[in-house]
This record gives structure tokens, sequence and C-alpha cells, in this order.
């Protein structure tokens, strides 16, 4: 660790996760320095070491959303060098084993109250539904049976967790194969 993380008591990742979490919890409300300070257990002097305001923390909250949640599937080289059902698999499983839809809950709350959080909700569903959507199609679908499949795996991913919390992870893993083998058969 640098001596200027030290000085900072802790990363910007982790003030972000914090007030992901108090987004989740409480609310936009939620998302205040000194009460993300105190979950932290630092002084909010700290905050400053990565964000100018509130303002920018909040606009960080939603591009490191979409980094952390959408972009390292999307972007993933080795995820996308697969062959598409793979692909697809992969991508269920690394939503599965990180957690990825923690948040998605909060993140899409805000969305419906703000504008700029409604903004990056809207990139992040464009940005899933092509990297699924393109899955699909070089699984041969087109049309409507390439939308439907589309939608179908998007919500489903984003919203297994959240909704389905009492089903293990250990059940949810064993589906996933099924689940696909489902959406890609004709």
């Amino acid at each position: 660790m640098s001596s200027a993380s030290r000085r900072r008591g802790v990363t910007k990742a982790q003030w972000l996760e914090a007030g992901l979490q108090a987004l989740g919890e409480g609310g936009v409300a939620a998302v205040r320095v000194e009460a993300l300070a105190r979950s932290l257990g630092i002084a909010k002097a700290g905050f400053y070491w990565h964000f100018k305001d509130r303002s920018d923390l909040m606009q960080q909250l939603l591009d490191y959303w979409s980094h952390e949640v959408t972009e390292v599937i999307t972007e993933n080289s080795e995820v996308l060098a697969l062959e598409p059902k793979a692909r697809l698999v992969r991508t269920a499983e690394m939503i599965l084993e990180y957690d990825l839809t923690t948040h998605e809950l909060g993140v899409r709350l805000w969305g419906l109250r703000d504008a700029t959080a409604a903004r990056a909700v809207r990139r992040v569903n464009r940005t899933r539904l092509e990297f699924i959507r393109s899955a699909f199609a070089e699984l041969g679908f087109g049309g409507d049976d390439l939308e439907m499949r589309t939608m179908l795996f998007a919500v489903y991913q984003s919203f297994e967790g959240p909704m389905l919390r009492e089903i293990s992870r250990k059940r949810r893993r064993e589906l996933i194969e099924r689940r696909i083998e489902l959406l890609a058969s004709r």
C-alpha cells in the first residue's frame, strides 16, 4: 500500500462500495459523507482525497456500478473469446460468483427519481442487451426470438439474486447450464 493510500485511510473503491451499500439500504438520502465515513471507521476528511463533493461521489457511484457489474464482463477478453453458449454460461457464473446484482435494485430505484441515474441505467441496459443479443444472434436467432431470449436472460440475471435469496447459491449455480440450454434451444 502506498503512503498516499495509507494517509487516505480507505481506497476510493471502499468509499464507492460503502456508497452503493448505503444506497441499497436507504436510498439516495442515505448516501451521506458523514454516514459513509462512520461506516468505514474513518474521519470525514478522508472523503476529500477521492471526491470533490457529494455530487462527484454520486456520479462516480454510477460509473463504478456500470464498470463493476457490467463492463467487467462485457469487455472481458476471456469471456468474449468463448463460443456464444459458453459465453452466456460464463456470464451467468460470473454474476453469481461475484455477486454482481447486490446493488441492482438500489441503483435502479435511484434511476426512477434522478435523470442522471436514469441515463446511467439506460446505458448499462443497452450495453448488457447488446452483449447478450450478440451471443444469441451468433446462435442463429433473429427477430422476436432473438429479442425475447435477450430480454429473458438479462432480466433473469439482473434480478435472480435480489429476488430469490432463499434459493441457495449452490442450487442457482446448478441451474445455470440448464437455463442457458433452454434459452439457446430451438
